[in-house]
């Protein structure tokens, strides 16, 4: 591999000259058009990551994901992608795979890698970690969750779970299932909810459940095939779009038709909801223009601007042919 001492060798010149001259520095015509004509002639290419270090500026942003499984955070990742290559920067990806030990190893190794700045997507928010982000120095910018003292671009989840039990209050319906998750995640788990739960509350006399799993469609399979014989609900809303389609399928294989027997619904406005039978409900969620976003947020953090410590993001109702006005049987 051909390398800068290799260069200045066949150029005679010193290491130095060679490396100035890639760093847009200062030499003279004649040994800049020799340096060229060995570049060309040699297929050399400049060792981007040390020079630019050298110069403190790495051009790399760090990207920490809790799993690779998950539709929303691979939308964000085409956003944050698309924006970084147009930006002229290189990402660097880690996942934790929702384990907590690994998301403080990643954020020490981002650290340690120079990188300027890191988007995390957040799980959770605990106070060992915040101390942990804190600890680098490095700008930082959550995606998901709020976090005391970080900047952090969220989605507006209570609005939406309110959106939805508004548009189920203006469909008929009284009964309600609403399938959640973990309270460990404070968006999916506690604000999404508790902006359906307290619209459906609203009125006296509606009838409310709740059943928790997790984000896995496996799992909300397996709990709704549980679930579904033993409810009454005419609507049922789930957290995500994964747990909606599990549901979807659990009614099918137990002999259900949604939406005759109950309507249905998710959050998130994943691809999939368009290709499943019936269609399904959701609140769609910006996913790749809040990663397109994401990039430029973080670095005017770099470049030491102002940016708003919370940054929401809006969302919108997508009805489809899962849901239906209730209708008394």
């Amino acid at each position: 591999m051909v390398t800068i001492n290799d260069i200045a060798k066949k150029a005679g010149v010193a290491k130095s000259t060679v490396s100035r001259y890639l760093n847009k520095g200062s030499v003279s015509a004649e040994t800049r058009s020799k340096i060229e004509k060995i570049i060309d002639e040699t297929g050399y290419t400049p060792n981007t990551f040390a020079r630019s270090l050298k110069a403190q500026k790495t051009h790399m942003l760090g990207v920490i994901i809790p799993r690779l499984n998950s539709a929303s955070t691979n939308e964000v990742l085409e956003g944050i992608d698309e924006r970084a290559r147009m930006l002229g920067y290189q990402l660097v990806i880690t996942n934790s795979d929702q384990d907590t030990d690994r998301e403080f190893e990643n954020i020490s190794m981002l650290a340690r890698q120079k990188v300027e700045g890191v988007i995390m997507f957040a799980r959770e928010v605990t106070e060992d970690q915040v101390l942990a982000v804190q600890k680098t120095q490095t700008p930082f910018l959550f995606i998901g969750q709020k976090a005391p003292g970080i900047n952090s671009m969220i989605h507006q989840d209570y609005e939406a779970g309110q959106k939805m039990g508004t548009y189920a209050l203006e469909s008929g319906h009284r009964h309600f299932l609403y399938v959640g998750v973990p309270e460990s995640d404070q968006a999916v788990g506690v604000d999404r909810k508790q902006g359906f739960l307290d619209t459906v509350g609203s009125v006296k006399g509606n009838i409310i459940e709740t059943v928790e799993t997790d984000f896995s469609r496996t799992a909300a399979y397996q709990k709704a095939l549980t679930f579904i014989p033993k409810t009454e609900a005419s609507y049922i809303v789930c957290a995500t779009d994964n747990i909606a389609i599990a549901v979807l399928k659990a009614a099918k294989d137990l002999g259900y038709d949604v939406p005759e027997d109950f309507s249905l619904s998710g959050f998130g406005g994943y691809e999939t909801t368009a290709y499943v039978s019936p269609t399904i409900t959701t609140i769609s969620y910006p996913y790749r223009q809040m990663g397109y976003e994401a990039v430029e947020k973080l670095l005017q953090l770099v470049s030491g601007e102002a940016v708003p410590e919370v940054i929401d993001m809006p969302n919108e109702l997508v009805i489809n042919q899962s849901t239906k006005p209730f209708e008394k049987k």
